[in-house]
């Protein structure tokens, strides 16, 4: 039984921002319609060393794509010279069982997630929104910011970051995908003052205050992704639409996990599952005044949907080393 063995320079060489956008919307959508099994992430707790290591299985019955990404956080990594963020991802027939192929998931992980940001904000934000605002400089805002570049032509991006130094480093390496200005920020408050704020931390404590977020603003919330994160003032929740990925993750571990669990905010104040909105179940942005945050787990259907972009493009151009497993 042969096995195709992707590794992350031959994914990088048939992904795309646009094309991932494409198939990451269209399993938000079959999600809303209630098409796919998604059981919730199953988490293991490395304490001792400051990590998780997480399995997200998942299968789009409409598209018969199956398979399960296998991905750690590890905070301390870059000290290592490691990335904190490690994945596999393998493609399983779902005929048979039989996996059908092993690629590289770290560089996926990033740019699905960006592809969920940039179709949040081209379903919720305001239709003008010229000024996008980042709280981090990692990789997470880099393909956030490449997403929210398809469906916007931004002005102005302001960000913030724990040092200049990889503020540098980010707006170099951004300039080739975003045509305009790149303004660096020592305060998080003034990131705040815009259309569209992604937030990419890895905090637990918040950091963007409920009265620094003006009306109209669309919020990316993507950094609380485990139990106990959260970046955003639990006021900020109270009078704002909150939309999460998925409904089961974000209670466990999404931006509004701590908020819940201490009572400041009820099941209730969730507005919907944002596949819900793609699939025309539930309205958007209702006004230009209303402030809509969605809050981003990142999804298993997110990673095998664009793992089988790659695989379908990898196949065709002859990529990749055959493994005999069996």
């Amino acid at each position: 039984m042969e096995v195709l063995w992707l590794e992350q320079e031959e994914v990088k060489s048939v992904v795309d921002m646009r094309s991932t956008m494409e198939v990451v919307e269209k399993a938000f959508k079959q999600h809303g319609l209630g098409k796919v099994q998604m059981p919730p992430k199953s988490y293991l707790y490395y304490t001792e060393y400051n990590g998780d290591l997480r399995t997200m299985p998942a299968y789009l019955e409409e598209d018969g794509i199956t398979g399960v990404k296998i991905v750690n956080v590890h905070p301390g990594n870059p000290e290592k010279g490691l990335p904190t963020v490690m994945a596999l991802i393998i493609l399983i027939s779902p005929e048979t069982g039989a996996p059908l192929a092993v690629l590289d998931g770290t560089y996926l992980t990033d740019i699905r997630t960006g592809a969920a940001g940039g179709i949040a904000a081209k379903h919720l934000a305001r239709k003008d929104s010229k000024v996008i605002g980042l709280v981090g400089a990692g990789n997470q805002a880099r393909t956030q910011l490449a997403a929210l570049c398809e469906v916007f032509d931004p002005e102005l991006v302001k960000i913030t970051s724990r040092s200049k130094k990889s503020f540098d480093k980010f707006s170099e390496s951004m300039k080739a995908c975003t045509p305009c200005e790149i303004r660096w920020e020592e305060k998080i408050e003034k990131v705040c003052d815009c259309d569209i704020l992604v937030t990419t931390t890895p905090v637990r404590k918040p950091i963007v205050k409920a009265e620094w977020v003006k009306e109209g603003t669309h919020i990316n919330a993507i950094g609380a992704d485990a139990v106990g994160k959260e970046e955003l003032d639990p006021e900020l929740l109270l009078t704002s639409k909150i939309i999460v990925d998925d409904i089961v993750q974000a209670l466990h571990s999404g931006e509004v996990n701590v908020p819940l669990s201490k009572d400041y905010i009820s099941e209730n104040d969730i507005y919907c599952q944002f596949g819900e909105i793609i699939a025309g179940l539930k309205p958007g942005r209702t006004n230009d005044e209303e402030i809509t945050i969605f809050d981003s787990t990142g999804l298993a259907i997110q990673d095998v949907s664009s793992a089988h972009l790659v695989y379908k493009r990898a196949v065709e151009k002859g990529l990749g080393k055959t493994v005999n497993m069996f």
